[in-house]
């Protein structure tokens, strides 16, 4: 017993500390609470010169990639199966500088020529006469998992979540967002991505005299393709982008392009496409202007446009003078100064291609089936917090608000890891179909581009498993799936945001239970709430519901659109953001209330030493200090025109700013910054 007190007690210390060394306590917390809350953080955390910003989250990455870089090392002993025998090959292979260079660019060449050449490095290009471009985008699409003018996968139906349908999208952009391509504030950025596209052809072999006029015309085409694209803000209305019909209802819209040859191509020999193939389309307008663009565009322009973008992708990989290429680029686009070790990268790919075995590898030593069950319990009280918190909002009709707590309650938890990574058979099953070379390192990339392309297109014929996990375990994030009503809690986020089950309850539901809280949420923000219990999408609210929940989402718009980032002198795209606002006001409140509840039943927690604070107080310090960081102006502004979320310091200043609960445990007086006469509401 007095072990566990003095193991409780330097814990306890060393959260005191750990809280108490990230604050600026000349701040005033009523005033500017990030500046408070993370201040000195911010001080001992300069952005590193590999990176265009820096986070808690980020700080916590790194301390796990350093754990998947010593399970990866390790030699391949007698608890190893075949499933992690290839994750330890692969980022071997991955390591292994000499034999890269070795080998060379030959398999890349080969590759390009097999596609009908990449016209900028082949002298007197002609069009291949045996290679349509629907058969190169096919092909591009499913033996190298590339998406060249139409982003192609196979998925659930968003409104028959059991059934798997070939989905169709507009183009993914090649810089960050469609900005880039169109605002004269851009044109550094411009410039700099077709200097790369240049400099790039000419280390595969391309005229210097003519690369740079010539690929000149490719960005103007992947413009034209940019232009005619719907911002993201305008696609948060599911319902209104989806569209579902056929395969000759499509061919009669966009007739520019040979659909069935291009689809065909795309999932491969093993499957034969029906007749009237059923397909899903969320960018229709998008497809017959691109089909109008195609039609008047050169050929030798869409080829070098569409093995660019296999290029493109693949330099991610690439060393020596082509990554020395990507970093002078990623310095203008994203600040970025150098590139990562070349083990962070490493790990980096392999948790992201092999996830499933390097997880089985993780959670070996690394995880604490403790935290699960505490995950679950939070998850428990979260979920009632918000169902209390339904029945008290007055904009939503009782049948909605009945429908609603079903939704909440059918929310499936998935916490830690997925069963397959204990069941070896399963797990080995995994991987069956993908080779790993212990000498090539590009075979192995090209082999699991692949395995990954196949594995996702036989979905088509095959009912969607609800039970199937879509996220590596080890990552520090957190998920909510609209199609299976999923929340989703992996092994990496669980323990770095957990304090140990002897620490003050409050700071738990201020860090990991407000998570839990944001996620639950995102099943009724602007996207979620148009998905039913069962992952259908369908409208369950009435008309009067659907209007009150914009008016209060509206107030969130137009408070987020009035936070600057100071970093570029512009203000936030409240659009942009309002799912994942919604969802961190949402959370923010569920958790407190959560950590009332808890509080009457145990009772009053003891206070942590040298800090003077209450637990109320406690809560919303921890929830601020997960969003500790800052970010160099290029990513700044990328996140204001590309991301879903808000900076770091509005994440912390927007929810509380809206938090009666934040104001009473401060005690803020009403109309200082962070208690505002007028707040805003949605959950």
């Amino acid at each position: 017993m007095i072990v566990i007190a003095v193991v409780r007690l330097l814990g306890i210390l060393s959260a005191a500390a750990s809280l108490l060394s990230a604050m600026d306590l000349t701040a005033d917390p009523c005033d500017d609470f990030f500046q408070f809350a993370c201040g000195t953080w911010n001080k001992m955390h300069p952005i590193p010169e590999d990176r265009s910003s820096i986070s808690t989250f980020e700080v916590l990455s790194d301390q796990q990639q350093l754990v998947l870089r010593g399970v990866l090392e390790e030699p391949v002993d007698e608890h190893d199966n075949a499933a992690t025998v290839k994750a330890k090959a692969f980022f071997k292979s991955c390591m292994d500088l000499p034999q890269i260079r070795k080998v060379g660019v030959g398999r890349l060449k080969r590759v390009l020529r097999s596609l009908g050449g990449w016209p900028v490095i082949e002298r007197d290009w002609q069009p291949p006469a045996n290679l349509s471009v629907e058969q190169v985008m096919g092909q591009l699409r499913f033996n190298y998992s590339e998406s060249v003018m139409i982003e192609l996968y196979v998925g659930a139906d968003d409104k028959n979540s059991s059934v798997n349908i070939i989905q169709m999208d507009q183009l993914q952009y090649a810089l960050p967002s469609r900005d880039y391509y169109l605002k004269p504030n851009s044109e550094n950025d411009r410039q700099a991505y077709h200097k790369y596209m240049t400099q790039i052809s000419l280390l595969l072999g391309a005229d210097p005299a003519t690369a740079a006029d010539e690929l000149r015309q490719v960005i103007q085409f992947e413009t034209e393709l940019v232009n005619v694209s719907l911002a993201e803000a305008d696609r948060h209305d599911t319902s209104a982008v989806y569209r579902k019909l056929t395969l000759p209802e499509l061919q009669e819209r966009v007739p520019e392009l040979n659909w069935t040859e291009y689809l065909q191509t795309a999932v491969g020999p093993g499957i034969q496409l029906d007749a009237n193939e059923p397909l899903v389309t969320y960018g229709l307008v998008y497809l017959t202007e691109m089909g109008r663009i195609l039609r008047e565009t050169e050929l030798r322009v869409v080829h070098n446009y569409m093995l660019w973008r296999l290029v493109m992708s693949l330099m991610t990989h690439m060393i020596d003078e082509y990554q020395r290429e990507r970093v002078e680029f990623r310095k203008i686009l994203l600040g970025i100064q150098s590139e990562r070790t070349r083990w962070s990268q490493c790990v980096e790919w392999t948790n992201k291609k092999l996830g499933v075995a390097v997880g089985a590898l993780f959670i070996r030593d690394n995880f604490n089936q403790d935290s699960k069950e505490v995950a679950l319990e939070m998850i428990h009280n979260i979920r009632a917090a918000f169902n209390e918190l339904l029945a008290e909002n007055h904009w939503m009709d009782d049948e909605t608000r009945a429908v609603a707590k079903e939704k909440a309650d059918s929310m499936n938890e998935r916490i830690g890891y997925p069963e397959v990574l204990t069941n070896v058979t399963e797990l080995e099953q995994e991987y069956v179909n993908l080779t790993i070379v212990p000498d090539n390192f590009l075979d192995n990339v090209f082999s699991i581009l692949q395995w990954e392309s196949e594995k996702l297109l036989n979905l088509l014929r095959q009912p969607v498993d609800k039970e199937k996990w879509t996220t590596e375990p080890a990552v520090v994030n957190a998920f909510y799936n609209p199609n299976k009503n999923d929340i989703v809690f992996p092994a990496g986020i669980l323990q770095p945001l957990f304090y140990s089950q002897h620490f003050p309850k409050s700071l738990n539901y201020g860090g990991i239970g407000v998570v839990i809280g944001h996620e639950i949420t995102h099943g009724f923000d602007d996207k979620g709430r148009q998905f039913d219990k069962e992952g259908n999408m369908m409208q369950w609210w009435n008309n009067a519901t659907i209007e009150a929940f914009r008016e209060r989402t509206q107030c969130v718009i137009d408070q987020y659109s009035r936070y600057k980032i100071n970093e570029v002198d512009m203000f936030m795209d409240g659009r942009m953001t309002q799912g994942e606002n919604i969802a961190d006001n949402g959370g923010l409140k569920q958790s407190f209330r959560a950590y009332k509840k808890w509080e009457r039943l145990n009772g009053r927690e003891q206070q942590l030493p040298a800090l003077n604070m209450t637990h109320d107080q406690l809560f919303f310090l921890n929830y601020a200090q997960i969003w500790c960081g800052s970010m160099r102006p290029e990513d700044a502004l990328t996140k204001i025109r590309s991301s879903v979320h808000s900076p770091g310091f509005v994440r912390v200043l927007g929810p509380l700013s809206n938090s009666r609960d934040f104001a009473n445990a401060y005690n803020c007086a009403v109309g200082t910054t962070m208690n505002p006469a007028k707040k805003c509401s949605v959950w």
